[in-house]
């Protein structure tokens, strides 16, 4: 029989939660001038400055959570993820995403191996690939080279790809200028349906990613594109010109029938939300090229090395995390806006909201037990610029108390050989700035910003008392991205260890595609006795609506 994890029963959670009754009857506007807070609350590692100023955190409170992460064992659960325990206590195993990140100089030991030579050798494999591809020495089964990359995967094998390939294309490498790269996850068909008439079948190159290579969102578009170039030459010749798979199951890219001179591996103790840094990260290497991919790695080791290194009250990850804990838990706020203000980061709130919420979305502890407090918020986001027109006006005047993550970096449009051309863009980014700045400060606030009196009307008030941090990159590159996304790598891994739940598995995902293989028989043709009424109605309505099939339509869709 369930108990109640004993988190809650630690004096540090029970001391922060009287300080949380008192902080709910304060308003932010109280700490505006306060300036030697404002000092304490801003933090720095390499090119990130964070601001946790406006958050509803003072001296006690912040001493509090410190208290609070030492009592959890934080520093010792930071050793053991980076050297290898088995954290991942569901499914047996360690999550060493962190180790993708190491150079080659180092060494770290697995089950009596070290496994950095493997985790290189893949990135070798991978640079000739890029070059091969780059240099337009991968040709097609018909001699003539590549022009076109489909990534072919879902979840952490296309989101956090999609998200760092987006964010970093004005670094894309002058030699792959004529290389288009594309996307596809989705298991209706609908991307592959708009994207295949576009595509020469003689120059596109399919990337398969999926860690465990059974992945029915990926498989399906997999075969729909074999069956697509299939009309083209034999199925060996196409796998072995126009298919790569990324997998931690060889055995089964070669039942599929990819060659193993296309394979590349990762490993079972690398998480697909946490892959990108793996060869699941090939389509970045594509755009930007190795050399930048790897910088890209070396600014996450950076931001792995403060994590592990740094003590926790000047420990950005470690203060990143307890924050979003201190608002979840404690100041009962259920909703999370991620609110970059630089269009190249358009995918990151998509990718976060995978990497928090299939992380930290738990209800049980680590031994299974019930837990009585609020773990992972709601999160979303938008870039900010657009989301001030459409959903900024629940922020500022809704009656949902919502917690924001403002990214900006500082620097733009003042490099290269345009530098005097891009005076009005630099102007541009500085209304940005500007906007950033603004909207966390009337998120904090409300109307005092400005003058109103008791004339003012309801609807021109604003009540501020938003809590926001703010994360300012000194200029948005392949380092700093790196350096961002292990941020908040980091910063889920210690809500996780607060909380007591287990971060690297996700068996809420689990039941439902399980279900949804029995539900693909039934809209087939079995019985489905065993529905509820809901399912049975929506069946009928599906089948009643659904085309009959002729003889040559069932032989195609079978062969």
């Amino acid at each position: 029989m369930n108990r109640w994890s004993s988190r809650s029963e630690l004096t540090e959670w029970c001391y922060l939660e009287g300080r949380a009754k008192a902080m709910k009857q304060r308003h932010l506007r109280e700490f505006t001038d306060d300036h030697e807070r404002a000092q304490s609350l801003s933090f720095r590692a390499g090119p990130i400055h964070l601001d946790l100023v406006k958050q509803k955190i003072d001296p006690p409170v912040f001493n509090g959570l410190i208290q609070l992460a030492q009592a959890c064992g934080m520093q010792q659960a930071i050793e053991d993820m980076m050297s290898g325990q088995p954290l991942n206590n569901t499914e047996g195993r360690p999550a060493l995403h962190t180790a993708l990140r190491l150079p080659a100089s180092q060494t770290l030991e697995l089950n009596g191996q070290n496994i950095v030579p493997i985790i290189h050798q893949s990135l070798r494999k991978m640079r000739q690939i890029v070059s091969r591809i780059h240099s337009r020495q991968w040709r097609g089964m018909s001699g003539r080279a590549i022009t076109d990359v489909v990534n072919i995967g879902v979840g952490g094998s296309d989101l956090g790809p999609f998200m760092a390939a987006y964010a970093l294309d004005e670094y894309a490498s002058a030699n792959a200028a004529a290389l288009h790269i594309h996307f596809v996850s989705s298991i209706d068909g609908s991307q592959l349906s708009a994207l295949l008439p576009k595509l020469n079948p003689e120059t596109t190159l399919f990337i398969l990613s999926s860690k465990s290579f059974t992945t029915l969102d990926t498989l399906s578009n997999a075969n729909t594109a074999l069956h697509w170039m299939m009309r083209r030459g034999k199925r060996e010749r196409i796998l072995a010109h126009h298919f790569i798979g990324i997998s931690a199951s060889s055995s089964k890219m070669t039942d599929w029938g990819i060659p193993l001179a296309n394979q590349i591996d990762f490993w079972d103790w690398v998480g697909g939300r946490f892959s990108m840094w793996s060869a699941i990260g090939l389509p970045i290497a594509l755009q930007i090229g190795m050399r930048q991919f790897e910088t890209m790695l070396a600014g996450a080791h950076f931001m792995d090395q403060h994590f592990k290194n740094t003590p926790l009250d000047k420990n950005l990850p470690v203060l990143l995390g307890l924050t979003g804990v201190w608002n979840a838990s404690f100041m009962d706020t259920h909703a999370h806006s991620v609110l970059p203000y630089d269009g190249r980061l358009k995918f990151l709130p998509s990718y976060l909201s995978q990497l928090e919420m299939e992380s930290n979305g738990k209800s049980v502890d680590k031994l299974g037990h019930a837990i009585d407090y609020n773990t992972c918020p709601v999160l979303w986001g938008e870039i900010g610029p657009n989301a001030q027109h459409a959903f900024y006006q629940l922020l500022h005047q809704g009656t949902q108390s919502v917690s924001c993550d403002f990214i900006s970096p500082i620097k733009r449009y003042q490099s290269g050989v345009y530098r005097e051309e891009n005076i009005e863009l630099q102007r541009q980014h500085q209304l940005g700035l500007a906007n950033c700045l603004a909207q966390s400060r009337v998120l904090m606030l409300g109307d005092a910003v400005i003058d109103v009196d008791e004339s003012t009307p309801g609807f021109k008030r604003y009540r501020g008392n938003q809590a926001s941090s703010t994360i300012l990159l000194d200029e948005l590159d392949p380092f700093s991205l790196g350096a961002l996304l292990a941020l908040y790598e980091h910063k889920v891994f210690v809500m996780s260890v607060i909380w007591d739940i287990n971060p690297f598995d996700q068996w809420g995902v689990e039941l439902g595609k399980k279900i949804a293989d029995g539900m693909l028989g039934v809209l087939q043709g079995q019985a489905a006795d065993d529905m509820d009424a809901s399912t049975q109605q929506l069946l009928k309505e599906i089948q009643k609506n659904q085309p009959v099939k002729d003889a040559e339509h069932e032989r195609m869709c079978t062969r």
